[in-house]
């Protein structure tokens, strides 16, 4: 879901309105909701990008799909009905999810490991990260086998690489010199 000017300022304008209201953290489940159905089902997705599916059909089949959303989720579906900008609900969901965090003070880090982490690499991510950041953290756990051992983490425009496949590619230069 590429992110777009537009959805971003989509999610500013119902962060606004949901912070006005007090509900954001509700609104934020639904987004995450959202953006993780979008993203993990290609039917929906297709569907949602479809030219030739009317606006009206579209609209209603989110509400079907998410019947259970707020009714300021609710009132979003609606304005892209109205503005036939459904394309970029998966990217305005994400976006909203992103300026929630920061509104409330928490950075997500993104962790690359080989495999799926366990209790003892967790504490040891955690431990680097707190040496990185001051603020409240949401971990982001991605695997990527290519990079053999170790993590990657990527903190806003930071990134730090304790993977194996970094350690020998360093070695792989410094033998070639």
């Amino acid at each position: 879901m590429a992110s777009t000017r537009a959805a971003i300022r989509y999610a500013k304008a119902i962060l606004d309105l949901a912070n006005s209201i007090g509900i954001a953290d509700v609104v934020n489940k639904d987004m995450k909701s959202i953006a993780s159905t979008i993203e993990g089902n290609l039917e929906l997705s297709t569907f949602i990008q479809n030219p030739t599916t009317t606006v009206d059909v579209k609209e209603s089949v989110l509400l079907e799909v998410f019947a259970d959303v707020n009714g300021v989720t609710k009132g979003l579906f609606h304005l892209l009905f109205e503005n036939k900008r459904f394309e970029i609900l998966g990217a305005i969901a994400q976006e909203y999810s992103k300026l929630f965090d920061v509104s409330i003070g928490v950075q997500v880090v993104k962790v690359t490991t080989a495999f799926p982490m366990d209790a003892a690499l967790e504490a040891k991510v955690l431990a680097k990260i707190a040496t990185l950041s001051d603020k409240k953290i949401t971990i982001e756990s991605n695997v990527d086998p290519s990079i053999i051992g170790g993590f990657i983490l990527r903190i806003g425009d930071q990134q730090y690489n304790a993977s194996v496949a970094n350690r020998l590619q360093g070695l792989k230069r410094e033998l070639s010199n």
